[in-house]
């Protein structure tokens, strides 16, 4: 807002200008013009949200009730002018109880060197239902095929506390609320980021259409998805109904996977040494090996001079290399028994992505052993690194559903499609949030919460906005012009302070 009486009285302090005060007519503060929210006919007397963790507004590694209510369909909520009831948890602690023990951890908090979990005992009990009907169906974890799986809350304890019935699903929940307006959000993203959170250890099931064959941690077919998320937005536009879908974000690009980094070991000369003499045996072995597959033909020279240097171990003084396993290297065991004892290791490169719960294992002991260092004498397992070969398969899967997922956009009009995935690219070197510039960084970006994957309250508004955007694209309304349209980043936090219980 302009403000020209300050300009005159810095003028004035100046000596610039050398006259009475009062010779000056009285000055106005310029007010901008009010702007009528316009929503163009949209019907927002029954707006429902369906989702998993995104929507339910899970931030810092667990629901509480706080994160709830800054969660982006509670901001939509608010300004589409609607009720909105969502089955919030008893305490802000987070995690769930039973017996008086924790099933699932608090939150985290920002201890002054990094997340820490609460110190504290959860409240909510696991198996005690609250009381709907609701609006949000945010079920934390749920991939798209859960949604519509009957007597999921069973399988699922935040589904299960708000489930109409023991067998009940999330979509039959949802479309008994006769939606006049909904969001489909992050739908195809747990898919995906289950697998990538096992550092891969899961299973590409592209080629199986069968997902009760599934395990946990596996990326689902894009068939599958296809036929799930094209069968949602059919039913919920059945009778009318104008809803937003979200494509499906590059998970890789969030915190959890690029705040470690692949070179974090600090080794003087002399330990160094040490550590290559223990690991000699192992770098001839290799050697050894490869020497014979090419004799027997089974690998050309080149082949094998190009998997010796990969494989080959050797530090360094100064920051090294963590050592890890690699499932997509030559399996020597398998090929010769006399290769035995020769696996899987190598160090990691800038091209591989370490977990942020590896940070808590790179360089501790086993068994209190000073000789084995994880990550230095000892190799980190699968489950802690993505490698570029797994990266790939998680971003083949999320193209492949956001194919389908523009496709159903673009051939149903009552459907306006939000790119998150160009959000979250965007945020990666920043992104402009009113006075704030938002990027995925763990604790300093804003973004992103302290579990490293979920968004902070703040971003979750930015989420809200985005959507909000696309509605006026789509439909005519006019949200971003309107006076308080918008959410304000200024408004919602970016951390909740451990005293909030």
């Amino acid at each position: 807002m302009k403000n020209y009486k300050y300009i005159a009285l810095f003028l004035l302090s100046l000596g610039v200008i050398s006259c009475d005060s009062n010779d000056f007519d009285p000055i106005t503060e310029q007010t901008e013009a009010e702007v009528a929210l316009n929503t163009n006919g949209l019907d927002f007397s029954k707006y429902v949200s369906i989702g998993a963790s995104f929507t339910a507004g899970y931030t810092d590694g667990a629901m509480f009730a706080a994160a709830q209510e800054n969660s982006f369909p509670n901001i939509l909520a608010s300004k589409f002018g609607t009720d909105f009831k969502q089955p919030l948890m008893a305490d802000n602690i987070g995690g769930l109880v039973f017996n008086g023990t924790a099933v699932q951890p608090p939150r985290f908090y920002f201890n002054g060197a990094g997340p820490a979990r609460l110190p504290a005992t959860p409240t909510t009990q696991l198996g005690v239902t609250v009381t709907g009907p609701f609006n949000n169906f945010g079920a934390p974890g749920a991939k798209s095929f859960h949604l519509t799986v009957p007597g999921y809350g069973q399988l699922n304890p935040y589904f299960g506390r708000m489930a109409s019935a023991p067998n009940a699903s999330v979509m039959g929940d949802a479309l008994a609320q006769s939606p006049t307006f909904f969001t489909l959000s992050e739908i195809g993203g747990n898919d995906v980021l289950s697998y990538a959170l096992s550092g891969g250890s899961g299973k590409d099931q592209t080629g199986n259409l069968n997902p009760a064959t599934y395990g946990t941690t596996d990326i689902t077919d894009p068939n599958v998805f296809a036929s799930v998320f094209s069968g949602m937005v059919t039913a919920l536009t059945a009778n009318g109904a104008k809803g937003v879908v979200a494509n499906v974000p590059y998970i890789t690009d969030l915190a959890n996977f690029i705040t470690v980094p692949y070179n974090p070991v600090p080794l003087d000369a002399a330990t160094a040494s040490a550590v290559n003499a223990g690991y000699a045996p192992y770098n001839g072995g290799i050697q050894q090996a490869f020497g014979l597959l090419v004799q027997l033909q089974v690998m050309t020279q080149a082949q094998a001079t190009a998997e010796i240097a990969k494989r080959t171990i050797n530090f360094a003084a100064g920051s090294n290399a963590v050592v890890i396993i690699d499932e997509n290297l030559t399996n020597l065991e398998a090929l010769n028994p006399a290769f035995a004892g020769l696996k899987q290791y190598r160090h990691a490169t800038s091209a591989d992505l370490l977990l942020l719960a590896s940070s808590s294992v790179i360089g501790t002991t086993v068994g209190g052993n000073p000789q084995l260092i994880n990550g230095v004498t000892v190799p980190l397992g699968d489950e802690w690194v993505l490698t570029p070969q797994e990266q790939s398969a998680i971003k083949t899967a999320t193209d492949a559903y956001n194919t389908t997922i523009a496709a159903v956009a673009s051939s149903n009009p009552n459907i306006a499609l939000v790119d998150f995935k160009g959000v979250l690219t965007e945020a990666s070197t920043g992104i402009k949030f009113d006075a704030y510039t938002l990027n995925t960084k763990l604790v300093t970006g804003g973004l992103v919460s302290l579990d490293g994957v979920h968004l902070t309250a703040r971003g979750y508004a930015l989420m809200a906005n985005k959507i909000l955007a696309a509605m006026d694209a789509k439909f005519g309304s006019n949200f971003t012009t309107a006076t308080n349209g918008l959410a304000k980043a200024e408004d919602y936090p970016t951390n909740y302070s451990p005293a909030l219980r």
